[in-house]
């Protein structure tokens, strides 16, 4: 598990940066002529932005694909975290991380939009879900049991191997206290 620092968290909160690793995230190992394409971006600005993301160990180069002249780029192995808590007393740090949140969120947002602006079928629309729970009242520590359950019911089905009929599915949880 690699934990993002301050320092780390700088060198990600930036929007076509946060492109990039969704784009890598979701597609799979690319270029910096394949991710400009698909970005609309020029190839000098996402190879600069890439080995950004690589320096803060984000990315890594994919050593069983491409050449010296075309440089593929990759996730590496294992889970992310980040504690927003640990940056509050930090302002330059708290700025990178509200820009981080800001756009994390917007992704979301468009990801549900997305998904209900096409037309899948009716087995596909019965077994997804968009739901809210809003009478739920928890303390952190509550609040964080309840996380840590959901993701590992998560895990059960990460990596799993494809079976005929599946699709790629995301799966989003938003959990966060409400004041009355």
């Amino acid at each position: 598990m690699r934990r993002i620092d301050a320092r780390s968290l700088r060198g990600l909160a930036h929007p076509l940066r946060m492109r990039i690793l969704e784009a890598i995230e979701l597609d799979g190992p690319a270029t910096s002529s394949t991710l400009a394409t698909r970005l609309g971006e020029n190839t000098g600005t996402i190879s600069w932005h890439l080995r950004l993301l690589a320096e803060h160990g984000y990315l890594e180069e994919d050593p069983d694909r491409g050449t010296k002249r075309e440089r593929w780029w990759r996730l590496p192995h294992g889970p992310t975290v980040l504690d927003p808590a640990e940056f509050l007393d930090d302002p330059e740090t708290r700025r990178a991380l509200d820009v981080y949140l800001r756009d994390l969120v917007e992704r979301y947002y468009d990801r549900v939009r997305a998904y209900v602006a096409e037309d899948w079928p009716a087995d596909w629309q019965h077994a997804a879900g968009l739901s809210d729970w809003r009478d739920l009242r928890l303390t952190p520590e509550q609040l964080h049991k309840l996380n840590a359950e959901i993701a590992a019911v998560i895990d059960r089905y990460t990596g799993s191997e494809p079976v005929e009929g599946s699709e790629r599915v995301i799966v989003q949880l938003q959990s966060f206290p409400r004041r009355s």
